[in-house]
């Protein structure tokens, strides 16, 4: 094989992935190194959920850029879009007032919104309790992906499509460094040796292994979330990306855009939730399993091996005793749980260092990385490249 490209990107998650395709697009080469025998990170551990509403700022043009994209590659081929919307439904008057300011400010700038009442709620999601349902406010051109498949998908992809892409899985990156006019990456203790003009290190919190002092210094954290799937559930009408109060409380959009989010009070029973950053968020998944989740605890990138691989019952329990309070099904027919881990920085939407104009990091950008690596990463490159 050709071992002199254009660029190579180290990591095969979302944010490199949607690097090298971007890259593809002006025509140039890209060898793409994933370490493992297919991505097993954060690309694959969450909801699957697009949802531009979420974000503020130039995160949420990112966000309407991504929507596009996917929409895009799904005409071609088959990478698991499905169009069905995003809502968020209010539980109380505090989080009715939340969502309306919401309205108020994308009817602002025209990003299409749609205010449900009561009966709206239950007759497009049926799934939820009266006793929750007061208000919610619903995005139509929303979409969610399945996650386990979509970067697989992806990556099919682009192999069909571009002559000057390749991919190579189980290659895990022990050393890139710049050399004369370009970059010299090596595999497997340099046994393998790749040259391009440039590379772009988006391999989460795993760059510490390339540039471990770096690393240490970068005041990255990382996230724990925990998640359950239901078993398959095809009575259950429950369509789409559904958020709820919590959410309401706790995404970016809602912080910046809504005036009242500052003066309203947390209800005593979100307390104990919001302490284990629990906000309950449904999905359901192709195959009719619910996912449930999720939950956030933190620690900094030099002890985060001590949130540790176990799951924690107590937050199981907190998180399906507020989901029963939800929905009307049983949340606790489930057939698997699971923990998630990313990388994100407390200021900082994502973490990027150019060590030079050769190597590039690109990491850390969170919860975010669904909706928003397929338009950033357009930014990323143009500034990169041109």
């Amino acid at each position: 094989m050709n071992k002199h490209f254009d660029l190579i990107v180290i990591g095969g998650g979302i944010l490199g992935t949607f690097h090298a395709y971007h890259t593809l697009l002006l025509g140039k080469s890209v060898l793409q190194l994933e370490k493992d025998n297919f991505p097993v990170g954060a690309t694959v551990r969450n909801f699957g959920q697009v949802v531009p509403s979420g974000m503020e700022a130039e995160w949420f043009e990112y966000g309407v850029a991504g929507l596009d994209i996917y929409k895009s590659i799904q005409k071609e081929f088959d990478i698991s879009v499905a169009a069905n919307g995003s809502v968020y439904i209010a539980s109380d008057e505090d989080e009715c007032t939340l969502i309306n300011e919401l309205k108020a400010h994308y009817d602002t700038i025209g990003y299409e919104t749609e205010l449900l009442n009561q009966a709206a709620i239950l007759k497009k999601y049926p799934a939820i309790k009266p006793s929750y349902a007061k208000e919610a406010i619903f995005f139509p051109q929303e979409i969610s992906v399945a996650p386990d498949l979509m970067i697989h998908r992806l990556h099919q992809y682009m192999q069909a499509k571009f002559e000057l892409y390749t991919l190579k899985y189980n290659s895990p990156v022990t050393a890139c460094e710049s050399k004369g006019a370009g970059v010299e990456v090596g595999l497997r203790n340099n046994t393998e040796l790749f040259t391009a003009e440039k590379a772009i290190i988006c391999n989460g919190y795993e760059f510490k292994l390339l540039y471990p002092e770096l690393f240490s210094e970068s005041g990255i954290v990382v996230s724990k979330l925990q998640m359950m799937r239901s078993i398959p559930m095809p009575d259950v009408k429950l369509e789409g990306n559904i958020l709820t109060g919590l959410t309401t409380r706790r995404y970016e959009s809602f912080e910046h855009y809504c005036p009242s989010v500052k003066t309203i009070k947390t209800p005593d029973h979100y307390e104990e939730l919001k302490k284990w950053g629990i906000h309950i968020l449904f999905k359901k998944a192709a195959d009719n399993s619910i996912i449930i989740g999720d939950s956030h605890v933190y620690a900094d990138v030099n002890h985060f091996d001590e949130l540790g691989f176990d799951l924690s019952h107590y937050i199981n329990e907190l998180m399906l005793e507020e989901a029963a309070r939800i929905v009307d099904f049983d949340v606790r027919k489930l057939q698997t749980t699971w923990a998630g881990f990313y990388p994100q920085h407390p200021t900082k939407h994502i973490v990027t260092y150019d060590l030079d104009d050769r190597i590039h990091i690109r990491t850390a950008i969170g919860g975010k990385g669904m909706t928003a690596s397929a338009g950033y990463a357009a930014e990323s490159i143009k500034k990169i490249f041109c």
